[in-house]
């Protein structure tokens, strides 16, 4: 519904704009929704529940701008790949629909909005916000080079964990590089699933990723790295003295957890495809636990 709705306005505002939306996949929110839960929970983490209206407005844009930045230098970086994986051949840079100067100039624009966010937080954010500009841009590249593209991919989705604390408190504390490390391992656990749903294609390319590195063990080493993450949170919690409306968050995490390590019993891609969406409600759940227990608490 969301799609269809998007794509009727979309064509009522230019014939090509569809072509850009789905480059920075507007079209399939699920990145920023990975991206946005983390980044909230440790915001609200920072601001013991009350965080600025304003740090709430800048990140919540910062995600959505980086996130489609990312999109770009990603398909830039693979439009030479796209095209001989089923998934991603009709890509707009790999379709030819976009040429690179127009990705360019809409990467341009969107780190522009970037800058100009960050711009309205602190010194120390702003060099930050560096890193993760240098983080997003060398993950595609990983690929090529090695088969854990993921965990710099969990960098660039971890960086504004960073961020947030330094916005909101100006430090980093040792548990905001707890909550880095979390989810940098949840990062790899989820685009390992997204990863299996291109096994076949990308074995045939020479794409190298964690899908293919954990081989047999894939399952088993994904629930680690997502019992790695739920760990970090409890240590945080306990630390910080958390309620149960916390711990029913995380609760709910390690259902949607078992959930998904039931459903790929398989390793069949659209299993595995499935079960990286799902991740969404995991994140989704730990933030509304943080919510509600700083609300109550």
């Amino acid at each position: 519904m969301y799609v269809a709705w998007l794509k009727k306005q979309s064509d009522k505002l230019h014939p090509r704009a569809w072509d850009f939306i789905q480059l920075v996949r507007l079209d399939k929110p699920i990145g920023i929704y990975l991206l946005m839960w983390p980044t909230l929970s440790a915001l609200w983490i920072a601001g013991k529940g009350s965080p600025s209206i304003k740090d709430v407005i800048i990140f919540t844009l910062g995600v959505i701008l980086m996130r489609s930045a990312g999109c770009i230098i990603n398909d830039f970086a693979d439009r030479n790949f796209d095209g001989y994986v089923a998934r991603t051949k009709d890509r707009p840079l790999a379709g030819k629909k976009i040429t690179p100067k127009e990705a360019f100039t809409l990467l341009f624009c969107l780190l522009l909005g970037c800058l100009l966010l960050v711009l309205c937080t602190n010194q120390i954010t702003f060099y930050l916000s560096f890193g993760a500009i240098a983080v997003a841009a060398c993950y595609p590249f990983m690929k090529r080079i090695t088969h854990y593209p993921q965990i710099v991919l969990g960098a660039a989705y971890s960086w504004g964990i960073l961020m947030v604390f330094t916005a909101e408190t100006g430090q980093l504390p040792w548990y905001a590089w707890l909550l880095f490390l979390a989810n940098v391992a949840w990062t790899v656990a989820f685009d390992t699933y997204y990863a299996m749903s291109d096994r076949a294609d990308d074995l045939k390319i020479g794409v190298k990723s964690t899908a293919i590195a954990f081989g047999q063990y894939v399952r088993l080493i994904i629930a680690i790295l997502q019992g790695i993450h739920l760990l970090a949170f409890a240590i945080v919690g306990v630390f910080l003295d958390f309620g149960w409306y916390f711990y029913i968050g995380l609760l709910i995490a390690i259902i949607c957890f078992m959930w998904e390590f039931y459903m790929t019993s398989k390793l069949d891609p659209i299993s595995c495809f499935k079960a990286f969406y799902h991740n969404q409600w995991a994140g989704f759940a730990i933030w509304l636990g943080l919510v509600i227990d700083y609300s109550i608490y």
